[in-house]
């Protein structure tokens, strides 16, 4: 039988705009720590079965494939510096889901659209494809319930020209842009770095793999 951890039995230990840490007491003298976004109503530890299956991810991960003449297929990074790391990581445009997204008709969609435009300059226009990959991945359950859905957006382009960072907003710092080609990702995810030798993250390993697969054709 699970452990069933009940609202009043969880404590708020540290609270900011964008991190909350809760002690989860899950039995007598029993305490099991969560660094999360979410607040206290929306803790995933505390949803009945129903509301855990249709809830919300915290962010949106796209993998996104630019498609332009007379050229391969090709896989769209960032270089973002990501604080925890102290370095410019290989990643995939990627951000949290706004308030305002829960409310639209398709909120992981809206939250994709809104982030590949601020950070690559892309404005997907009808001739492109967004699909939702996977609806919700944890990041790390063993420490916390943040969640990213990941999407595909496949993207037409007649030339690179658009491309463009300066939609960065907040703590957000780029370095360019890496298009890749299969064969190109396929020597990064052997390597498990990046041309560069740095590491890289869980979710730039799915982008990676999702290309190299063809499921997004």
């Amino acid at each position: 039988m699970k452990p069933i951890i009940k609202k009043e039995h969880i404590k708020p230990l540290f609270s900011s705009r964008f991190l909350n840490v809760f002690d989860l007491q899950y039995d007598t003298d029993k305490h099991y720590y969560n660094a999360t976004r979410r607040s206290l109503e929306h803790l995933a530890a505390i949803k009945s079965d129903a509301d855990f299956r249709t809830m919300l991810p915290d962010a949106v991960t796209c993998i996104v494939i630019l498609k332009t003449a007379d050229e391969e297929p090709k896989l769209l990074l960032t270089q973002e510096y990501r604080y925890p790391a102290g370095q410019f990581l290989l990643s995939p445009p990627a951000g949290l889901l706004d308030p305002e997204d829960a409310a639209a008709n398709a909120p992981v969609l809206t939250a994709a659209r809104r982030e590949i435009l601020e950070e690559t300059g892309i404005r997907l226009q009808e001739k492109d494809s967004l699909s939702i990959v996977n609806p919700l991945l944890f990041s790390s359950p063993g420490m916390t319930d943040e969640s990213n859905a990941l999407v595909c957006a496949v993207v037409h382009l007649p030339d690179l020209s658009v491309l463009s960072q300066d939609g960065a907003v907040g703590s957000e710092c780029f370095d360019g842009f890496k298009l890749l080609t299969q064969e190109e990702a396929k020597v990064i995810l052997r390597t498990g770095r990046d041309a560069d030798g740095i590491f890289y993250s869980v979710y730039t390993w799915a982008a990676l793999m999702y290309f190299i697969s063809d499921l997004w054709r």
